[in-house]
């Protein structure tokens, strides 16, 4: 069975993190997202293994979440 994908309040919720926090680390610190559309689409795993290898560490732009 193939992982769903995941809308951006998805992975905002799954992370604990607003929706613009996803955007901005999508922007600034190439998180693995995928267009669809207008729409951006994401896999829990991708995401893990992105969380993992320490790319979220930092604060974003209003140092509010990081």
């Amino acid at each position: 069975m193939t992982e769903p994908w995941m809308s951006a309040d998805d992975i905002a919720t799954y992370l604990g993190v607003t929706k613009d926090t996803v955007y901005t680390w999508i922007a600034e610190k190439g998180m693995p997202a995928h267009k669809i559309g207008r729409l951006w689409k994401f896999q829990a795993s991708e995401v893990d293994d992105w969380v993992r290898g320490g790319s979220a560490v930092g604060n974003v732009r209003d140092g509010a979440e990081g």
